[in-house]
């Protein structure tokens, strides 16, 4: 299981006040232990749980939760039929989907993200390697904290811009942040924006490489499937020359979706990166879940190894070793991009990139569901350009084709 670890007090601040949290699980086993774990730490508030989607519908409003921990399968309402029903009576819900590691399972997880879930937990296959996973309830207590910390800071301006709205400071009518349209249940999380009065955070940047791309690669975690494909979709024909190689935080089952779902959105060949296997130009390769994928020279080839080494910043696979091994073979003609994702995966392997002479194109806050990643790298001063996520995509087309304005 694939994720990245953050403090202790990640996604909270001393003295405000705790996230709200729903467990929705058929299992009772399971529902009472996710409410322990969750009830344990101190910045979380487990404020009810249920049996089925139905229930867990009819009881938003009452509680209000911030998050939403949402099985899949449930009698008389699943998960993917509460989803949108939920999101309908508040807006800026955090719904994270909790499945198994089925290839069904993963399938709808990654649909969920479409429709408006922020993201998802795999479960452990059964009850016993729930009850003992180390992995799972860190991954899970992590995800809450990082997702309902964000949800809980863009709803603060919002409430004072509407307070300021009732007593007549200004004329205009507010719209709160992170709001969607009630019959469009699939504008993701991170679509929210940050307040216009806050200003962005400067950074040091530094100038793309004069070599022209030989190689794209793409580190991203928490929120990475939605921006993966918007980016992907935009590369499309810019890609031809080039492979393309990503690292997404995913266990195994999901990353082979996720490389068909590339492929759809590229309308590029796309698959999971084998043991040996040469890279071609215009292909995507996925790392898989539970091996660290990194490249190393073949003759006059590339290809890729698959290592089953420990996990880097606690994630298997990771983005530093690709990062690392794409600079050593490609030098100052390497793209490195980083998307959004929780931790720091990938700010060492920007600098070996930097170091290489390549180019690194980081996503901004505003976009990220979490700036940890994106975050991290940007704070390495070593990136060429910070950029909003509907902006990275274009960027990325005109950098391969030799044009870095």
């Amino acid at each position: 299981m694939a994720f990245a670890q953050r403090s202790a007090s990640a996604g909270t601040n001393p003295g405000s006040d705790p996230i709200k949290v729903m467990v929705v699980d058929d299992a009772v086993v399971i529902r009472g232990l996710l409410t322990r774990w969750l009830g344990e730490d101190k910045g979380l508030n487990v404020v009810s749980s249920h049996r089925n989607g139905k229930l867990a519908v009819e009881d938003i409003e009452k509680s209000n939760p911030d998050v939403v921990v949402l099985d899949i399968e449930m009698p008389e309402m699943d998960g993917m039929t509460a989803l949108p029903l939920m999101l309908a009576k508040k807006r800026d819900l955090v719904v994270i989907m909790a499945s198994t590691l089925t290839r069904r399972n993963a399938e709808i997880s990654l649909k969920a993200l479409s429709l408006g879930a922020a993201d998802y937990v795999p479960k452990p296959e059964s009850t016993s390697e729930v009850t003992t996973s180390i992995d799972f309830r860190r991954e899970l207590i992590e995800k809450v904290k990082a997702l309902g910390a964000r949800a809980v800071r863009m709803r603060g301006p919002a409430r004072t811009m509407r307070a300021e709205t009732r007593a007549g400071r200004t004329s205009q009518p507010v719209k709160p942040l992170g709001s969607r349209p009630a019959t469009d249940t699939r504008a993701s999380f991170r679509q929210a924006a940050q307040p216009a009065a806050a200003a962005a955070p400067q950074f040091k940047t530094r100038p793309y490489s004069s070599a022209r791309p030989r190689i794209l690669a793409i580190g991203s975690s928490t929120g990475g499937p939605q921006a993966l494909q918007e980016v992907m979709k935009e590369v499309g024909t810019a890609m031809n020359d080039v492979p393309v190689v990503i690292t997404q935080h995913m266990p195994p089952t999901f990353t082979s979706i996720l490389a068909e779902h590339m492929g759809k959105a590229a309308l590029r060949p796309a698959k999971e990166g084998e043991h040996g296997e040469l890279l071609k130009p215009g292909n995507i390769y996925v790392a898989p879940g539970g091996k660290h994928m990194v490249l190393e020279k073949d003759g006059g080839a590339v290809k890729i190894r698959l290592t089953d080494d420990e996990p880097v910043n606690f994630c298997k696979p990771a983005v530093d070793p690709l990062f690392d091994s794409v600079a050593k073979v490609y030098g100052s003609a390497t793209l490195g991009v980083i998307l959004t994702g929780m931790g720091h995966d990938g700010a060492d392997g920007v600098k070996t990139i930097a170091a290489g002479g390549g180019s690194i194109i980081t996503q901004d806050e505003a976009t990220s569901v979490v700036w940890g990643m994106p975050g991290a790298a940007a704070q390495t001063g070593v990136c060429c350009d910070i950029l909003p996520l509907k902006e990275i995509g274009p960027k990325i087309s005109r950098v391969l084709k030799g044009n870095t304005r």
